[in-house]
């Protein structure tokens, strides 16, 4: 992907970061892990594809208002494939 998704850090403090992530069409938000346990509350869902650091793809439907809870040391890369921004509010604790 050529485009990578806009992250918009809130708060970084020594307990939590709060970040809001704007996925334009066609973006990404680069293979990444995930350090510490975290939530995620979409603002406008959608449909996201999400490849794990082995390779394998899968979709996820992004549901605005409803968050959820992942723990530390996801290793994805999620890309916006559909034609409507995906936004949402990913709060890291750590």
């Amino acid at each position: 992907m050529e485009r990578t998704s806009i992250p918009t850090i809130f708060t970084d403090s020594d307990r939590a970061r709060v970040t809001e992530w704007c996925m334009r069409p066609g973006s990404s938000t680069g293979m990444h892990r995930h350090e510490f346990d975290y939530v995620v509350l979409p603002k406008a869902g959608g449909t996201v594809t999400v490849t794990d650091i082995a390779g394998n793809t899968t979709t996820a439907e992004m549901v605005a208002g409803e968050p959820y809870f992942r723990e530390a040391g996801v290793e994805h890369e999620v890309m916006n494939l559909t034609n409507a921004e995906i936004v949402f509010i990913e709060l890291e604790l750590k």
